[in-house]
């Protein structure tokens, strides 16, 4: 259960839902306020079934490619470390640097918004590490998707009570906790590489 709950909430932290708020808002806000809701559960569905898959299928790619657990969580350390870093120093325009469009089908919301690439990279080595509990996995998935998912559809009310500052700081503080993460899976893919080598030595 704890497990579960460790993963839900990375996962959580990386798709970053109250980050990525603004730009939802900026993209749809010339969207009448009834479409607004169905557009955003619409691309939250979409998201939510693309990760799913990614989860299940991530192993069969790494096993085609030949890709090794150690590869796959250094390199999605770095991928973590990278974001939680834009995180912390955001660019104009957010963590993704998208400009504002008409309404959304699948880019830019639900992917990379949502299902973005460092979501993605964790999802894979999720499943390369303990490929035998897919349904735990399955579950912390659908709980951190829930939970962003409750933050998006209630984006007006949410960004009128934390306000611009209040959003900036909590963004900040999933940051910092995201690149504690993103440091002890890359520790741990370092810790492996090294341990394997001696075995083989």
């Amino acid at each position: 259960m704890l497990e579960t709950l460790a993963v839900a909430t990375m996962l959580f932290l990386i798709m970053d839902p109250l980050g990525n708020l603004p730009i939802f808002m900026s993209v749809l806000k010339g969207i009448e306020p009834k479409r607004k809701t169905k557009v955003v559960l619409r691309e939250l569905i979409i998201a939510l079934v693309i990760l799913m898959v990614f989860l299940h299928s991530g192993q069969a790619v790494l096993d085609f490619l030949q890709i090794e657990q150690e590869t796959v969580s250094i390199a999605g350390g770095i991928i973590l470390f990278i974001i939680a870093l834009r995180m912390i120093f955001p660019k104009p325009g957010g963590i993704m640097n998208l400009p504002e469009g008409e309404e959304p089908f699948i880019v830019p919301l639900a992917v990379p918004m949502i299902a973005g690439p460092s979501t993605m990279a964790a999802l894979i080595l999720i499943a390369n590490q303990e490929p035998n509990q897919m349904t735990k996995w399955s579950i912390a998935l659908f709980a951190a998707w829930c939970a962003s998912a409750l933050i998006l559809m209630m984006s007006n009310k949410v960004h009128k009570w934390l306000g611009e500052k209040g959003l900036r700081a909590i963004e900040r503080l999933m940051g910092m906790i995201l690149i504690m993460i993103a440091i002890q899976m890359l520790l741990n893919g370092v810790t492996s590489f090294v341990h394997h080598i001696m075995q083989n030595s």
